[in-house]
């Protein structure tokens, strides 16, 4: 590499760097001010009379943080529990250097206490051992996917959407991800269903941001979940084939449209906001916001429900856009009143009036005054309705705008629109499917071969009927264009293949299993994983692969172990579907109590002999292989008050020669742990200490079995994941042996456990994951909403 030039200029920077406080120090400080966004939001009078200085007080103070407890219902809970009985306890009445620090604030109207301010610095968590290992559980459960870092107001929309285990979704602008994870658990709120009805199909324009997106929902374990890539404003339609075999067009009972925006309503977080602001920004979006919207009805199911969201204060952004499609819907839509929804939510009805001002700072408070040099700036759209009977009708009021300073927050836009019949330019829809009879009469005859015809004129590239009689619409479609790494393909596989055989005999599956919903990523040579999707998302993959950029769907259940057939099957359960493919798995499982979770998240291979009794009998009578450990909390109300979870557990695992081992990822093993009460953190006083007692210990473990040489890749691959500390370990062997002799140790195993709650630390070596985002309020990312 060649020397790095300007070292005096780096040198001159850190220099100054010394002269003021702070991390960041050195670079010039953003002043949070902007005499421009000042006069334009008091003009627009969106802050109520008394309260301007107020509000811009809260704008120029940083953002707290905010978490979601994610996951599905049971586990949500659990992590919920360990965070109010041990951290936040914990957190009453601390104080570091004399002052005190704030105790985490449930956000009141979201559902079940599962939302959280935290308002912590990173300098009071470097200070305080407990705030570090308060940290130190958050990024942990986060890398888990059991905790999300989510701004509050960003989690607004997807809570208005009302969704129910049936629904079609569609997250048209969805990374960074955020909103579409809690799509997503809404989907799975009854845990006991692996496939919901419903489905997500999250969307990006950005094919970077689409693998982010598969990150944050790949976390959540689901088989209902399609990522694709395509401009939201042109987002094909796509088709689903009913049993009968008729094609029908794919209309989405809800559409998550969270459109591009200017972001100024984010100026706590993204302090270079400050600096960059001007109107131009808003008259920009203006038309791309109103295009995505306007796709967005089209694609929507009558009697189904889009929310409209941005995170800008601006009228010309939000109610302009609103405005718009409803007077071109020609009451098809209704702006629905939700403000008995979400009590506790402090929130501002809409604008019914504004004006808009140029980028030279030209104030025009209707169309008519606007200059001919200033029409390609400026669009009629933008400005409000003046007839008093349309906008009556309107109902603009319903809309919702979240104010800073109102519940220190960040600002935020949300309008929830209903489909009452189809759009002018999208005749003869057919409707929203319910459970009822009644509801799922089909579009018969004439009507569905229009929808038919319209569509296939559409995808050849024709002027759509609405352009022609020049309603609003977004503009005919384009030919495709894959951007990005292309993606390999999605091959599903038939019934009758028999790859099925062998799995099936070896795991017992029921014949309810659905062999059609599963799928590889090749068509050629051996199959190295099998994935699931649900019966739906397969209709769509099938039916619209030429339509349709597909980034990534389904979930693994089943990874091929190379000298796996020698015990009877080539495949092993995958933890990360363990709970998709689960249900329909009748051979192969041992039940296990607590004490034997601990023995199995804590230790690399025990011995059989160090299970409790009757777990011990069950693996006796299985060959060696694959196998599901699973744990079920006990009924009893006496149960109910231990420290145990109150959650089923379900684990991977490999039944050796004479030992046992989970096949857990580190994190999740973690996280386990904690749900049992162990309190697990990386113990940072002992420094390069930890790792040398790691390395000491080595010579510790247990040997690897013959029967587990064949695991010796899938081992290596793990060895980051399952590699846990050998002095809680050490304290089982003492108190446990190493025979399979012991029949009387349950006793001895909950001893241990105690003593683990002291002892179990995360060496130094393990480092946390670099993506993680701080949990702190200067940390906040420009998109994590």
């Amino acid at each position: 590499m060649g020397r790095r030039k300007n070292r005096p200029r780096n040198r001159d920077r850190n220099e100054n760097a010394g002269n003021e406080p702070g991390w960041g120090a050195g670079y010039q400080e953003i002043i949070k001010e902007n005499k421009l966004y000042e006069e334009y939001y008091q003009e627009q009078k969106i802050v109520p009379e008394g309260e301007w200085d107020q509000f811009m007080a809260t704008m120029r103070e940083p953002l707290p943080a905010t978490i979601r407890i994610t996951g599905y219902k049971s586990h949500a809970e659990e992590i919920l529990r360990c965070l109010k009985t041990k951290y936040f306890q914990e957190l009453q009445d601390l104080e570091v250097d004399g002052q005190k620090i704030e105790a985490p604030q449930r956000l009141s109207w979201y559902p079940s206490e599962l939302a959280w301010h935290i308002n912590i610095s990173r300098k009071m968590l470097r200070k305080s051992p407990v705030l570090e290992k308060f940290h130190q559980f958050l990024v942990s459960e986060t890398e888990s996917g059991n905790i999300s870092r989510q701004e509050a107001v960003s989690m607004i929309p997807p809570l208005l959407l009302d969704i129910k285990a049936h629904h079609k979704i569609l997250d048209m602008c969805a990374a960074p991800g955020s909103k579409t994870a809690q799509l997503i658990e809404m989907l799975h709120s009854d845990m006991n269903v692996a496939f919901p009805e419903g489905f997500v199909i999250a969307n990006d324009v950005d094919n970077k941001r689409c693998y982010l997106l598969v990150h944050q929902s790949k976390r959540l374990h689901s088989p209902c979940i399609m990522v694709v890539n395509h401009d939201a404003s042109n987002i094909p339609r796509l088709q689903m084939v009913e049993t009968d075999g008729q094609r029908n067009i794919l209309f989405y009972d809800r559409i998550l449209c969270d459109v591009p925006c200017s972001g100024d309503a984010t100026l706590r977080k993204n302090i270079d906001v400050w600096k960059k602001w001007t109107t131009s920004n808003s008259l920009h979006l203006h038309g791309l916001q109103q295009r995505i919207a306007i796709r967005g009805v089209e694609q929507l199911a009558v009697g189904g429900r889009m929310v409209y969201s941005t995170c800008s204060l601006n009228p010309i952004e939000n109610e302009a856009v609103i405005a718009t499609i409803l007077e071109k819907s020609e009451g098809t839509l209704e702006l629905i009143d939700v403000s008995s929804e979400l009590p506790g939510l402090k929130r501002m009805p809409g604008l019914t009036s504004w004006k808009v001002m140029t980028r030279e700072s030209h104030w025009y408070a209707e169309w008519s005054e606007v200059p001919e040099n200033k029409q390609t700036q400026i669009r009629p759209t933008m400005f409000p309705i003046k007839d008093p009977e349309k906008l009556k009708l309107m109902n603009l009021e319903r809309c919702i705008r979240i104010l800073p300073h109102h519940q220190n927050t960040g600002g935020f836009f949300i309008a929830v629109l209903e489909k009452k019949a189809p759009i002018p330019w999208n005749k003869r829809e057919p409707k929203l499917s319910h459970k009822t009879a009644a509801a799922n009469t089909p579009v018969e005859g004439d009507e569905k071969l229009a929808v038919m015809e319209e569509v296939k004129k559409t995808d050849d590239g024709e002027e759509s009927s609405a352009s022609k009689d020049g309603i609003c619409c977004p503009p005919p479609s384009k030919k495709m264009k894959l951007f990005g790494f292309k993606e390999d393909p999605f091959v599903f596989l038939s019934e009758d293949d028999p790859i099925f055989l062998p799995i099936q005999e070896f795991y017992q599956l029921d014949p309810s299993f659905p062999k059609s919903n599963v799928l590889t990523r090749t068509h050629e040579g051996k199959k190295r994983h099998l994935y699931m999707v649900s019966k739906e998302l397969r209709n769509v993959l099938l039916h619209n692969s030429e339509r349709m950029k597909v980034i990534n769907t389904g979930i693994k259940v089943l990874s091929r172990n190379n000298d796996g057939e020698e015990f009877g099957c080539a495949f092993r359960l995958a933890q990360e579907g363990i709970y998709t493919i689960n249900p329909y798995i009748n051979g192969r499982i041992i039940k296990v109590s607590i004490e034997d979770i601990m023995v199995l998240l804590t230790q690399e291979n025990p011995f059989i002999g160090k299970l409790t009794s009757e777990p011990q009998k069950q693996a006796k009578k299985l060959n060696m292989g694959s196998i599901v450990l699973k744990y079920e909390p006990e009924p009893s109300c006496i149960y109910r008050n231990t420290e145990g979870p109150n959650c089923p557990i379900v684990l991977c695992g490999w039944r050796g020669k004479n030992s046992i081992r989970a096949f857990v990822a580190r994190n999740e093993r973690f996280h386990y742990l904690r749900m049992l009460g162990v309190e697990v953190f990386r113990d940072k006083s002992k420094g390069e200490g930890s790792d040398s007692t790691a390395a000491n210990t080595e010579k510790n473990k247990e040997p690897m079995e013959e029967g587990e040489l064949n695991l010796k890749r899938e081992a290596e691959c793990l060895k980051g994941d399952s590699d846990i500390l050998q002095e809680p370990e050490e304290k089982y062997d003492k108190i446990l042996g190493t025979t399979e002799e012991s029949e009387k140790h349950q006793e001895q195993v909950q001893h241990a456990k105690m003593e683990i709650n002291d002892t179990l630390r995360i060496p130094e070596s393990i480092e946390s994951c670099s993506k993680i985002e701080n949990f702190s309020a200067e940390a906040a990312c420009p998109d994590a909403n």
